[in-house]
């Protein structure tokens, strides 16, 4: 595949895991407002985001710098969109 695809594919995958991320941030917010445990919720919650979009990251990567920049950015715009 050309260099311009993967980067391309990359920052979409950036993209997803930002709107994931940024997302479940605020579905937690949402539902710690009403829940009887909030601080659970949140530590749980940070957990499987950051363990999810860690994950993302290192498999979109793959060892290639430049496709972890592009991962990056597309997350950033993601970040960008949501707020």
């Amino acid at each position: 595949m050309t260099r311009i695809l993967i980067f391309s594919l990359a920052g979409i995958a950036g993209l997803g895991l930002g709107v994931m991320f940024f997302g479940g941030l605020w579905w937690t917010i949402r539902r710690g407002l009403t829940s009887p445990r909030p601080a659970m919720l949140f530590l749980g919650s940070a957990l499987l985001r950051m363990a999810v979009a860690l994950a993302g990251f290192y498999l979109v990567a793959g060892g290639e710098w430049p496709r972890l920049v592009a991962c990056l950015i597309g997350f950033l715009v993601a970040r960008s969109i949501i707020t």
